[in-house]
């Protein structure tokens, strides 16, 4: 059945602190195995992240792995990313905003990532709880629009992303059947040469959690002028 309206919300920075979380990540590296260990892994994170398109942290810790064969004492990092507290990083009233948007239309998690650590975070963030189990997670998700065309059919999409380079993307194909929100949190929000080399998003928001506050009166007015939805985000 095609809906109306439907909800996309990103992870990473939209609903989550990750550039927290990589803090923590670092911190933990240099405090528990060194300088140079956290460099290392770091260094090969980035460049699996070149490779991929997206972190992976467990790939990157067997890489460093298969580099220092006999530094045994590292593995004990993979309990620290799996068992990491990642509900503690949501932004303020995340899962609020996921509640309230479903009052409104299907709403699903659209992020990307790799098969095992994104959807751990998901999961023990509570998000998946809290979107009712409407997960994706893409290798790419800007490059899987028609597979989410096909699992979520709708007239309309709003999607809610801190990556400008995303919603670009997604806009040059859907064009007037998305409406993108531009969530200002995080490194990438504030990279200001990203800011100048891309159009900008229909609208944006500083916090994600300025949805619950009225903050969207433009998407309001957007939403009630497509057919057959009584939308309001009053």
């Amino acid at each position: 059945m095609t809906q109306p309206v439907v909800f996309l919300v990103d992870v990473d920075n939209t609903l989550l602190d990750n550039d927290a979380i990589q803090q923590d990540l670092k911190d933990h590296l240099a405090e528990t195995y060194g300088d140079t260990t956290r460099d290392r892994y770091w260094r090969i994170l980035e460049d699996l992240f070149v490779e991929l398109g997206y972190r992976d942290y467990i790939g990157a810790l067997q890489r460093y792995r298969d580099e220092h064969p006999f530094h045994v004492e590292l593995l004990s990092m993979s309990a620290w990313l799996m068992d990491y507290p990642f509900a503690d990083r949501l932004f303020p009233r995340a899962l609020d905003v996921l509640k309230r948007l479903q009052t409104l239309g299907p709403t699903a998690i659209l992020t990307d990532g790799d098969a095992v650590f994104q959807p751990r975070k998901v999961q023990h963030a509570g998000i998946a709880s809290a979107a009712q189990s409407h997960v994706l997670i893409y290798i790419h998700k800007e490059e899987a629009l028609a597979d989410i065309e096909r699992r979520y059919p709708s007239d309309h999409y709003v999607f809610f992303d801190d990556k400008l380079r995303i919603l670009d993307a997604v806009k040059s194909v859907w064009r007037e059947r998305v409406t993108t929100v531009f969530v200002r949190q995080g490194s990438y929000a504030r990279d200001e040469k990203v800011l100048a080399a891309l159009p900008p998003a229909d609208f944006a928001i500083e916090h994600i959690g300025d949805v619950l506050d009225g903050g969207l009166p433009f998407l309001h007015e957007r939403l009630r002028a497509l057919p057959q939805s009584d939308v309001t985000l009053r």
